[in-house]
């Protein structure tokens, strides 16, 4: 079966993309927030006890994000200058009303990231998704106050109607397709592909990779040197991914403290927000 919602477009052979101010690098984070069900497994620290219901372990360990990690990253992007997008389950509306409260007061980007990341869509037909993504999108936009207007799946999932179905909802972009350093346009009307990593994800790199505090700081100041020099002709993306449970943890906000401050003392940094990469390169490509 051939991928049709994309086509292969090598990034040498690009008309070049200017981003505001002349900015060499557009940087997001990508904030996870994010409400687990207690009765299903999820995203776990240790697999021993994975499947049990409940599983303290774990369910605990995913907890600590909303409660207390969520807070101290805030504190670090406030430092920072930093507006993050918000990869937003619509259940967290319901649960967490003082983190939505405490993101609009900051004017937060608002993007749909499903119901909650216990639950998935796959499997669904066509009219059972468009009943689920349309009651996720209008969860988050009476929350928030805007409509969203970019989808990441949790766990990065998506059905084969998914992009389409978010179309009809007024999203036109999608950062589960984590395949390149630029936007490109899908071949779906009005749809883009924003980048998004998988790599430089704290969830990977910590607990799946096991690096340390000061290997993910290299990790991140790496990537983003790389990016920095390969952007001299033509402007790149560069996306963070953080999860209040995984770098909210205290031994680790040092870390990614110090990664902003390194990445926004550089000239030529336009630091933005997923929607506004979007909005640009919608307006200013062909």
């Amino acid at each position: 079966m051939e991928n049709e919602l994309f086509d292969y477009s090598p990034i040498v052979g690009r008309e070049p993309i200017r981003w505001p101010g002349d900015a060499r690098v557009a940087f997001y984070v990508g904030l996870n927030v994010e409400h687990f069900l207690v009765d299903r497994p999820s995203t776990s620290l240790n697999e021993a006890t994975a499947a049990l219901t409940p599983d303290p372990l774990n369910y605990g360990w995913r907890d600590y994000g909303p409660r207390v990690g969520v807070w101290r990253l805030m504190e670090i992007f406030d430092r920072h200058g930093i507006r993050p997008s918000v990869l937003l389950n619509s259940d967290v509306a319901g649960r967490y009303p003082q983190i939505i409260e405490a993101g609009r007061e900051r004017d937060w980007a608002w993007l749909a990231h499903g119901r909650n990341n216990s639950t998935l869509q796959t499997g669904m037909s066509a009219d059972e998704e468009r009943a689920f993504l349309t009651e996720v999108v209008d969860t988050i936009e009476n929350a928030t106050g805007h409509r969203p207007r970019g989808w990441l799946g949790p766990a990065l999932t998506e059905t084969f109607q998914t992009p389409a179905l978010l179309a009809e909802l007024g999203v036109d972009y999608l950062l589960d397709w984590t395949n390149d350093d630029q936007p490109y346009r899908l071949n779906i009307p009005g749809m883009l592909s924003v980048p998004y990593s998988l790599e430089l994800n704290d969830l990977c790199l910590f607990t799946m990779n096991g690096f340390t505090g000061p290997e993910f700081l290299q990790a991140v100041t790496d990537q983003f040197d790389q990016l920095y020099a390969d952007s001299v002709d033509s402007g790149r993306v560069m996306a963070l991914a953080l999860h209040p449970f995984v770098t909210g943890q205290p031994f680790r906000a040092r870390y990614p403290d110090r990664a902003l401050e390194y990445i926004a003392g550089h000239p030529g940094v336009w630091l933005t927000t997923s929607d506004e990469i979007a909005r640009h390169y919608a307006a200013s490509s062909a």
